[in-house]
């Protein structure tokens, strides 16, 4: 690291030749919408000086780039409401794992993610800005993925649009493994299985998903971890990402989520969808190591598997 907020790079003996921007794009891995924002916002450096991007460079040349956000910043792909730096908030948040430019913070159910209306004030993300804060850490907190509000558990966050681009880089070359654990209404026939349905928007409603063979491919994996008498504990893994996949899959099969009624689950006293991101694991995108992290069951989600007279002590993998 350059300097607080900067990444750098030493230019070996074989790198000479090479032009500023390939060394930005290759050794330092900036994507090239990256590249455009850094160019316009001085973010580059050769030096210590603002470069010409073609210029060659030499052995013993140190490159680079400004990684943390400024002020109210925010990756362009982002809507308007989102390229605002969240609201912070002084209220808790569990933070499951935490380096220099990545975080996993352990969503409860209730809370949504990030704003998406302005009326929006206690979010996860203002609550990792006010982390922040408190720390006096000028990080900006970027969800890489997101979960619905009543679902709970794992959410991983970058703390600059610089790790913000190499976390989704995983995310969308399917590196990032989500697991679930899920609650479903009745008895799942096969131990196993795999989901394979595409899904749409619901026209009929402004929140609600179905399947559909002209919506976007979707894929849901699951095995059973435990059985009831009307209930069936399963663990599930994506291959993609939709809004309500695992919710729409499982209701599709005549097995809704215990207490997501959206979808036609019963509850029985719980009011939100069983659902609870329990793992995530992936490959770091800076330095490579193998990052695995497990949420803790919820308080609400336990008392609803041992009313539903599974001992949570004796499954596998919880």
């Amino acid at each position: 690291m350059a300097a607080q907020g900067w990444l750098e790079y030493v230019v070996a003996e074989q790198d000479e030749g090479l032009s500023v921007e390939q060394i930005v794009r290759e050794k330092l891995a900036v994507s090239g919408r990256m590249l455009q924002r850094l160019t316009r916002s001085k973010g580059i450096r050769l030096n210590g000086k603002s470069p010409y991007l073609q210029r060659a460079v030499k052995k013993g040349d140190r490159i680079a780039v400004r990684i943390a956000d400024k002020p109210g910043g925010g990756p362009p792909s982002r809507s308007r409401l989102e390229q605002r730096e969240p609201r912070k908030q002084t209220l808790p948040v569990e933070i499951l794992y935490e380096d220099e430019q990545l975080l996993v913070a352990n969503k409860p159910a209730g809370l949504i993610v990030h704003p998406v209306r302005e009326t929006d004030r206690d979010t996860l993300a203002g609550r990792l800005a006010g982390y922040f804060q408190a720390r006096g850490e000028s990080a900006v907190p970027h969800p890489v993925h997101r979960l619905d509000k009543d679902t709970s558990g794992a959410v991983l966050f970058a703390k600059s649009s610089y790790a913000h681009q190499l976390a989704d880089k995983v995310l969308r070359t399917g590196q990032l493994h989500r697991e679930y654990l899920a609650l479903l209404c009745g008895n799942v026939e096969q131990e196993s299985g795999t989901i394979r349905a595409a899904i749409s928007r619901d026209g009929r409603h402004p929140t609600k998903r179905k399947l559909s063979d002209t919506g976007e491919p979707a894929v849901t994996h699951y095995e059973v971890l435990a059985r009831g008498d009307d209930t069936t504990l399963v663990r599930i893994w994506l291959e993609t990402g939709k809004t309500h996949q695992i919710r729409v899959h499982f209701a599709s099969l005549g097995h809704p989520l215990v207490g997501d009624r959206l979808y036609g689950g019963t509850g029985d006293g719980f009011f939100r969808q069983a659902l609870h991101a329990h793992r995530l694991s992936f490959p770091h995108p800076l330095h490579g190591t193998f990052v695995e992290v497990s949420a803790p069951l919820p308080d609400d989600f336990r008392a609803c598997l041992q009313k539903a007279g599974k001992d949570v002590g004796q499954l596998p993998q919880i």
